[in-house]
């Protein structure tokens, strides 16, 4: 017998929800394992639970669905995400799949096509809800995400792991937000911001700063008024 594949729902409005596990139920292939009303608790039950699909909703209370996405995506890369929302404007379906997400159905559209669009998704492939303009597939192939060129000794001396975490401290990320987003314990952060500025010779958080926009890691725009 072929094992369900697990699907996660983070949204904040729990009829919808209701209504969107009675779709996804009634295709035999698919099982709802958990859902959640914000982003956080979103991030935090895909970091325990891992689901094969993610069904995620860009109006949330606590934070922006498509940063719930990138974080998810960032973190369990293996999870596929898809947008289900009420909004259908471009820039707001070209931010998700640049976010990470491979599937957008517009919340209207959800009755006839959820199952359809899960079922592309966890199989790997790209959904978009018909409904939308195919402008949207122009715009995804304009300003490609830049990738930051590092040459710094002492940057290269940071493992993979104090590399990503260094970028969210500079960012400006609390320690607890980090280890929330990154599935660890905020001990396991201190640890390696330890490490970070052991190796680097960085004492405070305003040299890190300073040392990262130097190294073009970070905006700083982020840090203006």
């Amino acid at each position: 017998m072929t094992q369900k594949k697990k699907i996660l729902i983070i949204d904040d409005h729990p009829l919808f929800r209701e209504g969107i596990k009675t779709i996804i139920n009634r295709d035999g292939s698919f099982e709802v394992v958990a859902e959640a009303g914000t982003g956080r608790e979103g991030i935090a039950k895909a970091c325990e639970l891992k689901p094969d699909v993610v069904l995620v909703d860009i109006s949330l209370p606590d934070e922006n669905g498509i940063e719930v996405t990138r974080k998810i995506h960032r973190h369990l890369g293996k999870v596929k995400l898809m947008i289900l929302s009420m909004h259908s404007k471009i820039d707001y379906i070209v931010e998700a799949f640049q976010a990470g997400a491979t599937g957008y159905v517009v919340k209207e559209s959800a009755a006839d096509r959820l199952a359809q669009g899960i079922g592309a998704v966890a199989s790997g492939e790209y959904f978009l809800d018909s409904s939308i303009s195919h402008e949207v597939v122009a715009k995804l192939m304009q300003s490609p995400v830049k990738e930051a060129k590092v040459s710094d000794s002492g940057y290269g001396k940071l493992t993979s792991r104090e590399q990503q975490i260094m970028r969210l401290l500079a960012e400006g990320s609390s320690k607890s937000d980090i280890a929330d987003q990154l599935c660890i314990s905020i001990k396991t952060v201190e640890n390696h911001r330890s490490n970070i500025m052991r190796k680097l010779n960085i004492h405070n958080a305003m040299e890190l700063v300073r040392y990262a926009a130097r190294l073009g890691l970070i905006d700083v725009d982020l840090w203006k008024e």
